[in-house]
C-alpha cells in the first residue's frame, strides 16, 4: 500500500489517529490550517477517501453522484503534515500503548485518538439470519454497498422489485425512503427487528417519521428477520416475506479489536469516556463522542500536544436532528419542535454543502 508522507520522526512524541470518522476529519483540517511541529501525528486508515454516510441515501435516491459522497484524504493529510499508514488496526494494547497493524508491524504512541466508522460483523449477522452472507446486501462498508447499488437500479429497469430493509435506526429509515423514491414501482418493506422505530427521536419527530412511512406506502413490520434465502426472508413469527433485494442496515458495532484492548467500555459497548472525551481507564487515549464533539476533540488533542490540559465538552444543548425522506423533503427537530417539507430538505443540503466545503477547500 502507498503512503503519502515519509517515515515518521520517532524522536518526537507520537499522536496516533485511528480511523477517519468526522471528528478526525476535523482534527486533520485543524492541523492543515495550524501545523504542529513538536509532535509527530500518524493516521491509520486503509481507504483513500472518506465516505459521508449521511449522503448515501441521497445517492440511492438518485439526487447526487457517488463522487459527491466522498472526501479525498490525501490533500488533508499532506497539508496537515501527517504520516499516513494506509492499513488496518488488528490489535490495541492500551496498557503498553501499542497498536498492531495488519502487516504485523507495531506503532507506539504517547496519545491515541479513536474515531473509526462502525462495522457490521457479517459472520455474527449470518448466525442470526442464516443465508445473509449469500443473499443480502450489507450497508457497511459504505463504499461496498454504494458500488453495488447501481446493479439494483439496473435490475429495477426490467421489472418492479420487492425490497426489504432490516433495521430501525436512521440509516434504515432513510434508505427505505430513498429506495421508495428511486424505485417508484417497487414494494419496500422495513423490518424493525422488534424494536420501536425511530425511538431515538423526540415524540413529535417520531410521529412525523411514522406518518411519512405510511404515506409513502412503505410497509413496516415489527418482526425479526431470522433467515434469508434467494427470493424470500424468514421472519421470527413464522411468516415468509417474498423479496428480491434484502438489505441489512442493523448490527453495526465497533471493530472487534476494541474488545481485547484493555479499555473500559460503557453499557452500550463503546469506549467509556469522560467529559473531555478521554478514556476513563487510560487518560492518554481519546475517543470521539460523535460528530457534535468533533471540534472539542480537535481542541483537546491540540491542547495535550502543547502540554495543556484538555477541556470538557460544553454542556449539552438541544441539537438539530434531521432525516431525509428521499423525495426532496426532510424532517427536522430541535428539542420538542419538529417541521417537515422541501425547505427543510434544502436546509439540510446547504448545511451538508458547507460541511463538505470545509474539508474539500483546504
Amino acid at each position: 500500500m502507498t503512503e503519502v508522507t515519509d517515515l515518521p520522526d520517532l524522536s518526537k512524541k507520537q499522536l496516533l489517529l485511528i480511523g477517519t470518522g468526522p471528528s478526525h476529519l476535523h482534527v486533520l483540517a485543524s492541523l492543515a490550517r495550524n501545523p504542529h511541529s513538536g509532535v509527530q501525528v500518524t493516521l491509520v486508515a486503509p481507504h483513500t477517501e472518506y465516505f459521508v454516510a449521511a449522503m448515501v441515501p441521497g445517492f440511492v435516491a438518485g439526487q447526487h453522484t457517488l463522487e459527491r459522497c466522498m472526501i479525498p484524504l490525501a490533500p488533508l493529510v499532506q497539508k496537515a503534515d501527517v504520516h499516513w499508514r494506509q492499513q488496518r488496526v488488528c490489535a490495541l494494547d492500551a496498557d503498553k500503548q501499542r497498536v498492531t497493524l495488519d502487516d504485523g508491524s507495531e506503532l507506539a504512541f504517547d496519545w491515541l485518538s479513536v474515531n473509526t466508522e462502525p462495522v457490521q460483523d457479517r459472520e455474527r449477522l449470518n448466525d442470526d439470519m442464516p443465508g445473509a452472507l449469500d443473499n443480502a446486501l450489507f450497508v457497511r462498508p459504505i463504499e461496498g454497498f454504494a458500488k453495488l447499488w447501481p446493479r439494483v437500479t439496473e435490475l429495477a429497469q426490467s421489472r418492479a422489485l420487492r425490497v426489504a430493509v432490516v433495521g430501525s435506526g436512521t440509516a434504515a429509515i432513510e434508505l427505505a425512503m430513498a429506495i421508495r423514491h428511486r424505485l417508484g414501482q417497487s414494494a419496500v418493506t422495513l423490518i424493525t427487528g422488534g424494536a420501536v422505530l425511530a425511538s431515538h427521536y423526540p415524540p413529535g419527530m417520531q410521529k412525523r417519521v411514522l406518518d411519512t412511512l405510511k404515506a409513502r406506502n412503505i410497509t413496516v413490520l415489527k418482526d425479526k428477520a431470522v433467515g434469508i434465502a434467494a427470493g424470500e426472508m424468514h421472519l421470527g413469527q413464522g411468516a415468509r416475506l417474498a423479496c428480491d433485494i434484502q438489505i441489512i442496515a442493523n448490527g453495526t458495532q465497533l471493530p472487534a479489536w476494541m474488545a481485547t484492548s484493555g479499555l473500559a467500555m460503557d453499557a452500550h459497548g463503546l469506549i467509556a469516556i469522560d467529559g473531555c472525551q478521554r478514556s476513563v481507564s487510560h487518560p492518554a487515549l481519546f475517543a470521539s463522542a460523535g460528530a457534535h464533539g468533533a471540534a472539542s476533540l480537535s481542541r483537546n488533542l491540540l491542547a495535550v500536544m502543547s502540554g495543556q490540559p484538555p477541556q470538557a465538552i460544553p454542556s449539552s444543548r438541544p441539537r438539530l436532528q434531521m432525516l431525509s425522506c428521499g423525495n426532496r423533503q426532510a424532517i427536522a427537530a430541535w428539542g420538542n419542535y419538529s417541521v417537515q417539507g422541501y425547505s427543510v430538505w434544502l436546509w439540510k443540503i446547504i448545511i451538508r454543502w458547507f460541511w463538505l466545503r470545509r474539508y474539500r477547500s483546504i
